[in-house]
């Protein structure tokens, strides 16, 4: 399992939010407060938008652990933006440490991370890509099963009709591809359970999930903040939205994401919640 950030907002240097907070992501990938296992050390990956909405986003990632390495912190120093994606890695069994399976993904403008696993994901993986268009199979470069996910996402995103606005469309095909995730695992892989906390985001909206269909444990943590907590590059306290694995600080306005719900961020509103769709797993308030 891994832990994750995603921050929605007015423009901040990155080490704002991924160095400075109390209980940073880079503090997650050594002490994690919510996992049995507290290190993240597989690697990390942070992807970032620039304020030119026509350019595609910027992905560093890493097979060094986040906490030891130095271009990370040198680079979130200079480095800001109003859309970041950032994520440390506990890699599974059935993937290699290897630059390829760090996270985040990209495909043309849209970002992707997962932090959890697919059932049974050595008998799925192959009926995963059966049926996804070209262009979803030749974005899988790595092994894992989170990139697998995502290209059930990118194929789901691409059969939806033009006419549906990018946010509706992200959170149709998240919530489209944990069904098929969820199906093919119950028929090809013994209908053991999956845990899927997937972050999608264009730059300007973002989808999350916060998902397992396991009866007998609940998915991995997940929170969300929406307010000023992180300064602006002018010094003010910047109003955002933050997804995160676990809570940054100590501010009670920290809100847990319910099991088996969809989290939508529409750009300059309140974030919307919803149970998601999943035939045969119910929803959890």
């Amino acid at each position: 399992m891994c832990r994750f950030t995603l921050y929605m907002g007015e423009p901040i240097r990155l080490s704002s939010l991924l160095l400075e907070p109390e209980h940073s992501l880079i503090r997650q990938s050594t002490h994690s407060r919510e996992r049995e296992e507290p290190l993240n050390g597989d690697g990390f990956g942070v992807g970032w938008y620039a304020e030119d909405a026509r350019l595609e986003p910027a992905v560093f990632r890493s097979i060094t652990p986040a906490w030891n390495n130095r271009n990370l912190v040198n680079l979130t120093r200079v480095v800001s933006s109003g859309c970041i994606l950032a994520h440390v890695r506990a890699a599974t069994q059935s993937s290699g440490v290897n630059e390829a399976n760090c996270h985040p993904f990209r495909f043309r403008s849209q970002l992707f991370m997962h932090n959890g696993d697919v059932g049974n994901f050595r008998q799925v993986r192959r009926h995963m890509l059966a049926g996804v268009r070209d262009e979803a199979f030749d974005n899988v470069y790595g092994s894992t099963d989170s990139e697998h996910v995502f290209a059930l996402v990118i194929d789901e995103m691409l059969r939806a009709p033009a006419w549906v606005d990018s946010c509706t469309r992200m959170a149709n095909a998240l919530e489209k591809a944990i069904a098929r995730v969820v199906e093919l695992v119950e028929k090809h892989g013994d209908g053991e359970p999956s845990y899927l906390n997937c972050a999608l985001s264009d730059g300007r909206d973002a989808v999350v999930t916060r998902f397992s269909n396991d009866p007998d444990e609940a998915p991995e943590s997940l929170y969300y903040y929406s307010g000023a907590l992180y300064p602006a590059l002018d010094g003010r306290i910047a109003r955002s939205l933050i997804v995160s694995s676990e809570r940054l600080t100590g501010d009670p306005a920290w809100r847990e994401i319910p099991p088996n719900h969809l989290v939508v961020v529409r750009s300059g509103h309140e974030p919307e919640l919803s149970a998601l769709v999943v035939p045969g797993v119910a929803a959890h308030c």
